[in-house]
């Protein structure tokens, strides 16, 4: 079967799939792994696609096309989110994938990665029309998804609404079991914190770099690109940290005030605004590509895949670039932006807080057991500081690039899995 066209959104750039393989085998070199794992890591363990006939409001059918890609299942049951967009293509879903593999391992969960994804605008679809088309696609997966086996989760265009059906569909089937999907509402066994967990992530990630750096952040300015969920609870931690955010965005474009944005005045803005930022008038409207290249200490790239490439790299001017989306930076940026000193806490780090109150969401779920949102985070930061930790020593100790180091720290992991279970 011929793979769908979609949208792409760099079309220049190259798939995503090709920067995690570019980025996957400059760490491979460095450590001289065996070709044996090189071989094994490299490709996804399983991709399925499947046609989802919805009926629509209007009594017509169409056939959504949507993927699953299990990347590695060597530490543990796949897990990664399941997003709806209209760009949402095979290469992608592989690359998120392997990413999350990466991600799990970094964190030392006991977890592999895998990514899913459903080509479709949800902005352009009814509430009933979405739920017909989630249940089809947990239907169609039934046999893939399981709490022992592979763990889907909300991402781009997906929220707790989704991963309640989902939740619901795949019960009627092998009756309630609540660990096999996580990101759900609280009262269907839903964690406290989870919400908040990746732009936490951000802000843990993001205080320690800057440690590193010995810089004060109650002296730093910072421009989050990207106003949802990760983007919105990033530029509200880090400001109650300190930072002066001077700019945010949202697909309406950028806002800046040089003088800093009130943060809650914004996100209370976008709530009452059916969750867009245009119209808002507590900052200068500028576009989202004049806001990376704003002169300011702190980057958040917090909305799409490539936006950092090798055409505006050079003009980037932050001191540290924290990557709140996946792949905010296309591989063709990396040398450029490592000549230019900047620091980079990688995606696969930096994002790492939801995947890990998704880890204690699936605990509690089969203990029967649920923790506060403070046991949640006195749990969740220690494992994100440690992460940190490890990536910035190996970065030291092999005198490469974070982000190097951070797929260093992966591949170890999972390539010693692999070694452990032994061959064919």
């Amino acid at each position: 079967m011929s793979t769908v066209k979609t949208p792409s959104r760099q079309q220049d750039q190259g798939s995503p799939y090709d920067s995690l393989l570019a980025r996957f085998n400059a760490a491979a070199d460095i450590i001289n792994l065996e070709d044996r794992y090189r071989q094994i890591i490299s490709v996804p363990e399983k991709i399925i696609s499947v046609n989802l006939p919805i009926k629509l409001d209007n009594g017509k059918v169409k056939v959504y096309q949507g993927y699953r890609v299990i990347h590695s299942t060597v530490l543990g049951p796949s897990k990664g989110g399941i997003r709806y967009a209209r760009f949402v293509n095979e290469e992608e879903v592989k690359a998120l994938a392997g990413w999350m593999t990466l991600k799990c391992a970094i964190v030392g969960l006991p977890y592999g990665g895998g990514k899913g994804g459903i080509i479709v605008d949800p902005s352009h679809r009814s509430e009933d029309e979405l739920e017909r088309l989630t249940r089809a696609y947990t239907r169609a997966l039934k046999d893939v998804f399981g709490e022992n086996s592979d763990i889907p989760a909300p991402d781009m265009g997906t929220s707790g609404r989704e991963m309640a059906w989902i939740f619901h569909e795949y019960s009627r089937t092998f009756g309630h079991e609540p660990g096999v999907v996580t990101g759900k509402p609280l009262n269907l066994g839903g964690s406290k914190g989870r919400v908040a967990a990746t732009g936490r992530g951000v802000m843990i990630t993001a205080l320690c770099a800057i440690e590193k750096m010995g810089l004060d952040p109650k002296k730093l300015s910072c421009a989050v690109q990207g106003f949802g969920n990760v983007g919105s609870w990033a530029a509200r931690l880090l400001s109650q940290k300190g930072l002066k955010i001077v700019a945010i965005s949202d697909v309406s474009g950028a806002y800046y005030n040089h003088d800093g944005l009130d943060v809650e005045a914004a996100i209370s803005y976008a709530e009452r605004n059916k969750g867009t930022l245009a119209g808002y008038s507590g900052g200068t409207k500028i576009t989202n590509e004049a806001l990376l290249e704003l002169d300011v200490d702190v980057l958040v790239p917090a909305a799409l895949e490539d936006q950092i490439t090798d055409q505006n790299a050079a003009n980037i001017k932050a001191k540290l670039i924290v990557e709140g989306a996946n792949g905010p930076c296309s591989s063709s940026a990396d040398k450029i932006l490592d000549a230019k000193g900047i620091m980079i806490v990688p995606d696969i780090l930096a994002n790492a807080g939801g995947v890990t109150v998704s880890y204690l969401e699936w605990v509690q779920n089969r203990r029967g057991h649920y923790y506060t949102e403070e046991e949640i985070n006195e749990k969740t930061d220690p494992v994100l500081t440690t992460a940190f930790e490890d990536v910035f020593n190996t970065h030291k100790e092999y005198n490469c690039s974070m982000r190097l180091a951070a797929y260093i720290v992966g591949i170890k992991r999972v390539a010693n899995g692999i070694k452990m279970e032994g061959f064919y």
